[in-house]
């Protein structure tokens, strides 16, 4: 199931589409060089990095202190994943000798023993290890096994991913059965585990992420006693909370997603992924549960997860507040990870649904337009002069800034957008599995296959194939769940797909012939969203989307005032759509619908109901918002 063979090379696939040919662009030269200077201290106005810096310090380069937090080091090991994937994309010799000498700066900095941490290296060198609850370790490690693995995929050099299999080597010898005891405090490192095991074929990493995985839980008070033996903390979290960190019961017994949601959606792909790769259904019904817990009772329409700032966390189910959301962008990069590892299991189009979802809403809103300013937390609604001022908003920033001191979510989005091809397509003995309408050239084992695609905006998308064997297959492409009137051709011929459709994924089985092309046709109607009366911030309010996308309404297109507008329900079908011309939106595609507009009198409380006023409501894209100033936003809005 999980031979090499069936791995789809990120140097295979070249995104052709006119969306994310321009995100991916976007990221290669803005993104990728604005990072670089954030984490060299280069850029003025932002929040200082000293990331890089402290790697010299730690290899004797530089005087200096370490800065930063306890888990610094996992913003330049995603900037340098989000580097390699970018020199497939476009290579630039300029940018790789960069990386390179960062990579030596790093080797230099490695401990004898394998270790590698800067912060413990400059600052507390006699406390490694005594506090895995607390400092990330593990989890910088984890992310620095991905950055070597992906930069070793792209250029073909092993320098870090030596510099990792030394430290993946100092963790084996440390932590497992019949040696010392240990589980991560933020997972991470069984992911990192696991794509070196890909890469190596070393079956020691394989154990080591699953003993990391297994041993969670078995003992709920691990962190506890951990914290007893040491007289000294970092930052004084509870290490009796033992839901926060997903160790309060093995994972084969937990069956909600609780806690905080980076954690537990790095650890559910780690599970996810050694299920698929060793075939373990036991571990497959575990991770069932918790997506299906997850994605039905505590996901937002936008792909976001984690919905309070206490915790950075999942709390109750249905419990999804809109202008106190969390939802933080790393969050929803997470679970894009957890779904592309379900599919690898299971080919069922909710996971390429949710994927989809999380792509091309909750994950690009986190990244303003020009590529330089971010968000962490991806809000519903939005109000000036309450979000981010007021007790329990001042998380809901109405404006991306250019850089945190917790600086996680903007180089990890840089990691996704450029890796996007991994995520399109799984190939096995006998099926090519295409999971989104992304345009691109793609070599495949059984065949190369070009799409042309005009979505998220029109709904016309072609493969045309082109076989490298003259056995039968099938090529499956996975419909949205959203759509239920489409046409197929097969080389210019309409064909009855609606049989051949399983899971959401419609087959097309043959023997193939140079150029045999599918096309799929549809309309892209605008669509009126509900959400369950569970969730009570939603109740007698409607939320729209057009084709992937969920629509917001922005004040800079609707009088400054969203709060005021109802929407008509009963009227969404004359909406129409205009194509955006402002400068930072120009091309989208927005929407205009019938609404009313209350306006009361001018006292607090009053016996006159508010007058109504009919108007044309404007919606435009949710990835989108923000990007035109300070103003209101609202995803859900009332209706009648």
């Amino acid at each position: 199931m999980d031979s090499k063979k069936s791995r789809i090379d990120l140097k295979n696939i070249k995104i052709t589409d006119d969306f994310w040919s321009g995100m991916q662009n976007l990221v290669t030269d803005v993104v990728i060089p604005f990072q670089e200077g954030v984490l060299n201290d280069e850029e003025p106005d932002v929040e200082k990095s000293h990331a890089i810096e402290n790697f010299r310090i730690a290899a004797g380069l530089s005087d200096g202190e370490f800065y930063g937090l306890v888990f610094q080091d996992s913003d330049v090991a995603k900037w340098l994943e989000g580097v390699a994937y970018s020199l497939i994309i476009k290579p630039d010799k300029e940018l790789e000798k960069r990386a390179d000498d960062i990579i030596g700066i790093i080797e230099k900095a490695q401990q004898p023993d394998g270790y590698l941490n800067t912060y413990f290296t400059i600052k507390e060198p006699d406390h490694r290890w005594q506090n895995l609850f607390e400092c990330h370790e593990l989890y910088c490690a984890g992310h620095m096994m991905e950055a070597a693995v992906a930069y070793y995929d792209a250029t073909g050099k092993d320098r870090l991913l030596k510099v990792m299999e030394r430290m993946a080597g100092h963790i084996i010898n440390r932590f497992g059965p019949d040696k010392i005891t240990g589980i991560p405090g933020h997972q991470e490192v069984e992911i990192g585990l696991m794509r070196m095991y890909r890469v190596t074929d070393n079956e020691e990493y394989k154990k080591m992420a699953r003993y990391f995985l297994e041993e969670r839980g078995k003992n709920p008070d691990f962190f506890k006693e951990e914290a007893q033996k040491r007289d000294w903390k970092h930052f004084g979290n509870d290490p009796e909370d033992t839901k926060y960190n997903q160790s309060y019961a093995t994972i084969y017994e937990q069956d909600e997603a609780v806690g905080h949601s980076v954690r537990a959606v790095y650890m559910y792909t780690a599970m996810a992924d050694l299920a698929a790769t060793d075939n373990d259904e036991r571990l497959y019904k575990a991770c069932r549960r918790l997506w299906d817990n997850m994605t039905q009772k505590k996901m937002y329409i936008t792909g976001g997860i984690g919905s309070t700032v206490e915790g950075e966390a999942f709390t109750k189910e249905y419990e999804l507040p809109n202008d106190m959301a969390y939802a933080e962008t790393c969050a929803s990069i997470g679970l894009v990870f957890f779904a592309k590892q379900m599919l690898r299991m299971d080919k069922s189009g909710e996971y390429a649904d949710v994927m989809e979802r999380a792509l091309y809403n909750g994950i690009i809103s986190g990244m303003q337009l020009d590529g330089k300013r971010f968000f962490y937390v991806n809000p519903l609604e939005v109000n000036p002069g309450v979000s981010g001022e007021i007790f329990g908003y001042k998380h809901v920033i109405p404006q991306r800034p250019g850089w945190y001191a917790c600086a996680c979510c903007p180089p990890n989005l840089a990691r996704m957008v450029t890796s996007l091809g991994k995520y399109i397509w799984d190939e096995d003995e006998d099926t090519i599995y295409s999971h989104m309408f992304i345009g691109q050239e793609a070599k495949l084992n059984k065949a190369d296959i070009s799409v042309k695609s005009s979505y998220p905006w029109k709904g016309q998308i072609a493969y045309t194939i082109n076989p490298k064997t003259s056995d039968k297959f099938a090529v499956a492409i996975h419909i949205p769940g959203y759509l239920k009137k489409y046409t197929v051709r097969l080389n210019g011929e309409i064909i009855d797909a609606s049989k051949q459709v399983k899971n959401g994924y419609m087959y097309i089985e043959r023997v193939w012939y140079s150029n045999d092309t599918i096309e799929i046709i549809f309309d892209m109607e605008i669509r009126k969203v509900y959400a369950n009366t569970n969730v009570r911030e939603d109740i007698g309010c409607v939320a729209l989307m057009r084709g992937p996308f969920v629509y917001c309404f922005e004040g800079v297109d609707n009088d400054s005032d969203v709060q005021s507008l109802i929407l008509e329900a009963e009227k969404i079908d004359q909406a129409k759509e205009e194509t955006m011309t402002d400068d930072m939106l120009e091309g989208m595609t927005a929407i205009l619908v019938p609404a009313v507009r209350l306006e009361s009198d001018d006292g607090l409380y009053s016996e006159n109901p508010p007058k109504e006023r009919s108007v044309m409501a404007k919606a435009v894209p949710y990835f989108a918002w923000g990007n035109r100033g300070l103003n209101q936003m609202r995803v859900w809005m009332h209706s009648r």
